[in-house]
């Protein structure tokens, strides 16, 4: 908008001129090429430049380019100025060293500086033909002339008997000639019919001259080349190799359909190639267009055809105006217009007994074929009577077939066939696959997860009680995620319910399942290919290539171990596939991050990391608050399995003990876990943000031995750190005691004592900054062994000497048992020494020595499970070092 507003401003003839050129560039497109000489000038004139090009009679016009024309408008013109009617299966080739090379729809001003500087020219050709009934045979003259030579002189093959044998071919060959050259003149034909009548004849006689040809790299299918050349023309398409061996030849009646897949901006388009004899996926320069020009050969001869293969029986003995006939059955076409086609009706003659009448359009599929299809073709058209039906078909080989009969006394006889993959609202009645019919159990659930929970999410299934998408995902999702068996079932569920489906509500909650679906597991190698090949078929609906992305990050890893989470169900049902989750801090600042299905804690651990610029990740974890725990995140999870598993424990906790449904909040926080190579000031971003407010409520509750001049000192940065520096807040000390002093030290001096003492040293720090001071308290704190420590107050069972309620601090060394009162430390218990432990709901409880003569520490506590996790941790840390360590001294050996 605002360069059309420029360009209005242009001096002389300018304005009109780049308007023009500006909307050329803007229909075709972007250029490959900077701007040739020829284009330069024909700025300065403001003119389009002219283009020759050759006709292969000899002519040769000129036609006016511009630097946006394409190779197809060139065409468009060569047509018009020659008056040619059709202009089907001509292209602009570019001659050039004896070599000659299509243009397809290039843009002319990329190749234009080819003639700067090659000696090329522009010619105008046909390339190929439309539609022809007979098929071509090998030439009979040389087959003769081959034979002749052998019969002759056997294998003696030399020159001169060549030259005789072609000599007695040739001279039989023209006196056939002059014979038919005579017929012609006596029945006076005009040479144009003549050469139209030569045009048939090539083209009968040898269609794969009149081809458009691809070289393409085959990514899949059944043929042994991995590279080749796809030769299309009217008769179908040939696969041939470098050498012109033919390798598969198809008729257009056997291919099934042609798609273009995408998956990237550098990987190139690709075509996806279905046909009766196999699936082909091919990459190439041209293979876009390769798919156009299939795409309108088939949707061609479709509208010519007049064959039709029926899909379903149709019995119409009280209706004689329509067509009876039974599925599989040949129906040839009559295209009289005495039925409506637009109203979905076409006469029709069912060519096993040669009756007709009017036949709906639904009930049968047109071959795209002009002759009579084989009894081979039509069998294998009705099974694969469109793509949708063939992906699930060949995709689910070992599925059960459609229940044939139903006991007669149960259901009526008028009952519909089961439509097995297509969209149906009916119950299944068994599972899809063959492999559940076996089991009971699982063949119950196959059929739970169908009727009761997957068409209710679809909206297909009448339901009065309103169920969460939460519940019904769980029901659906929790029986796959447990039972491998049951992953393909759940896949084919899903599809079968989006095939034929003209319910778009019920489409768009199918896909948010899929997508859910591909997210958790993804289905097994032989399903694996054509659930992909669903996808790449709807690449239009809006969760298709993300349902490939997730399919494909399915493969590379494990699945998932639980159903979705409420996160993922709620951000899906909202048309978001961008899952945002806040994580909080120490410091009571919080952030948001992007969390996808299949990113486990680690992977967000270090995302988190990088975010808030730490040095390192080491010794950082995740941990979920709820009301009244908070509990460690293990790295190897999947987050969200993570968040499930303990949202449903606590679910199930709280509802044993107030009964009835319930929900549970939490919150996530990013925390330092472990304490190792922590040096204040060292990391200052952590420090302000972990260290700092996770040791200060530890020293507030008393766990250090410290002096009276260390509380003082601290006091002082604390307060400078609460008021931010303001000396005007000095007379509010005591009013904040128990925010600056140990909670078992303020008796140890009175408050004015306190406030005496730490003014003075306040004012000894006038000019400290407050993250100076946070880092100075850390600096402090660090030359005490208590030092990140974690401390656990237990009543102990085991030790008569120890005190009923003890302490324990939990650090980098190990487990120290402590006196509560006095701090003394009563036992000290390095990692390597510790033989066992485990925990309970209200007890911890370990083994010091060997497993056999070694002491057992019992322990009552709530708590145990923190003191489980953070012992497992440090000990895993150090044994992570020694196999580094030990791998380390491997190699340098």
């Amino acid at each position: 908008m605002y360069l059309q507003s420029f360009i209005r401003f242009a001096p002389g003839g300018f304005p009109s001129y780049l308007a023009e050129r500006l909307r050329r560039t803007l229909m075709n497109g972007a250029r490959g090429e900077p701007p040739a000489w020829l284009e330069l000038q024909a700025t300065k004139t403001k003119k389009r430049m002219l283009v020759n090009v050759a006709l292969l009679d000899g002519r040769a016009i000129n036609l006016p380019v511009d630097s946006a024309s394409t190779s197809r408008e060139v065409c468009q013109l060569v047509s018009n100025k020659i008056k040619l009617r059709d202009a089907f299966g001509f292209s602009l080739y570019v001659a050039m060293y004896e070599k000659v090379r299509n243009l397809a729809s290039m843009l002319m001003m990329t190749i234009w500086r080819l003639v700067q500087v090659y000696p090329c020219f522009f010619c105008f050709r046909t390339e190929i033909f439309f539609f022809k009934q007979t098929f071509p045979q090998e030439d009979d003259l040389i087959q003769l002339a081959a034979k002749h030579l052998y019969i002759q002189h056997g294998s003696d093959n030399r020159p001169e008997n060549v030259k005789e044998t072609v000599r007695d071919c040739i001279k039989n060959s023209l006196i056939e000639a002059k014979s038919e050259a005579n017929s012609f003149l006596n029945n006076k034909q005009k040479p144009e019919l003549v050469k139209a009548e030569m045009v048939d004849y090539a083209r009968d006689k040898w269609p794969m001259f009149f081809s458009r040809f691809y070289e393409v790299t085959k990514l899949s299918g059944p043929v042994p080349k991995s590279k080749f050349i796809v030769a299309i023309n009217w008769t179908g398409i040939t696969f041939l190799d470098e050498r012109e061996k033919r390798l598969m030849e198809l008729s257009f009646p056997e291919v099934m359909g042609v798609n273009t897949i995408r998956e990237g901006k550098t990987s190139g388009p690709r075509i996806c190639l279905l046909t009766l004899k196999g699936d082909f996926i091919l990459s190439g320069a041209s293979v876009e267009d390769m798919a156009e020009l299939t795409t309108m050969f088939l949707s061609g001869l479709t509208e010519r055809s007049v064959y039709a293969v029926a899909l379903k029986d149709v019995n119409s003995q009280d209706d004689p105006t329509i067509l009876s006939f039974k599925k599989g059955e040949l129906i040839i076409l009559i295209k009289d217009d005495e039925f409506s086609k637009q109203r979905g009706w076409i006469k029709g003659q069912n060519s096993s007994n040669k009756k007709t009448g009017a036949v709906s359009t639904e009930a049968i599929h047109i071959l795209p074929t002009l002759s009579r299809p084989s009894n081979e073709i039509l069998v294998r058209r009705f099974h694969l009577n469109n793509f949708q039906q063939y992906l699930f078909l060949i995709s689910c080989l070992s599925c059960r077939q459609p229940t044939k009969d139903v006991n007669r006394q149960v259901i009526s006889r008028n009952a519909a066939p089961e439509r097995l993959w297509a969209h149906s609202r009916e119950p299944i009645r068994q599972p899809l696959h063959m492999k559940l019919l076996g089991t009971q159990d699982l063949s119950h659930k196959a059929c739970m997860a169908f009727t009761d929970i997957l068409c209710k999410y679809m909206g297909d299934y009448p339901t009065r009680q309103m169920q969460s998408p939460l519940e019904l995902t769980d029901q659906i999702f929790s029986p796959p995620t447990q039972s491998e068996a049951l992953r393909d079932e759940i896949y084919c569920q899903i599809m079968k319910q989006m095939t034929s489906n003209n319910n778009r509500f019920s489409i768009e909650q199918g896909w948010q399942l899929l997508w859910l679906c591909c997210g958790l597991f993804p289905p097994s190698q032989p399903l694996l290919k054509h659930t992909q090949k669903f996808l790449e078929s709807r690449r239009r609906e809006p969760l298709a290539s993300d349902c490939l992305q997730r399919l494909q990050s399915s493969l590379r890893s494990d699945p998932r171990k639980l159903p979705p989470h409420q996160v993922e169900v709620e951000a899906i049902q909202q048309n978001s596939t961008q899952i945002l989750h806040k994580v909080y801090f120490p410091n009571d600042t919080d952030e948001v991050f992007e969390v996808a299905t299949r990113t486990r804690i680690k992977d967000l651990i270090q995302t988190i990391s990088k975010r808030l610029q730490l040095a390192s990740a080491d010794g950082f974890s995740l941990f979920m608050k709820t009301q009244d725990k908070v509990l460690g995140l293990n790295e190897a999870d999947y987050f969200f399995d993570s968040l499930r598993q303990i949202t449903d424990w606590s679910k199930r906790a709280k509802r044993i003990k107030e009964g009835g449904p319930v929900n549970i909040s939490y919150h996530v926080f990013f925390m330092r876990k472990l304490w190792f190579n922590v040096v204040p000031g060292r990391d200052i971003k952590a420090d302000l943000i972990f260290h700092f407010p996770q040791e200060l409520p530890k020293y507030l509750r008393g766990y250090h031995v410290c002096t009276k001049e260390d509380m003082v000192n601290i006091a002082a940065m604390l307060f400078l750190v609460k008021v931010r520096g303001d000396k005007s807040q000095i007379a509010t000390i005591p009013k904040v005691l128990k925010e600056l002093v140990p909670a078992d030290q303020l008796k140890a001096m009175s408050e004015n004592e306190w406030k005496k003492n730490i003014i003075a040293a306040f004012n000894r720090r006038t000019n400290m900054k407050v993250d100076e001071a946070k880092i100075a308290f850390l600096k402090a704190v660090c030359r005490w062994p208590t030092f990140g420590c974690a401390f656990f107050e237990v009543k102990q069972t085991s030790e008569p000497d120890f005190p009923d309620i003890v302490r324990i601090a939990i650090s980098k060394t190990g487990l120290t048992i402590l006196h509560p009162k006095t701090k003394d430390v009563l036992a000290n218990h390095p990692y390597n020494k510790i033989a066992s432990w485990c925990s309970g709901s209200t007890y911890f409880h370990m083994t010091v020595g060997s497993l056999v003569k070694g002491n057992k520490f019992l322990c009552e506590t709530s708590l145990g499970y923190k003191m489980d996790d953070l012992i497992t941790s440090y000990v895993n840390m150090y044994l992570r070092e020694r196999t580094a360590q030990s791998r380390g001294h491997r190699y340098n050996m």
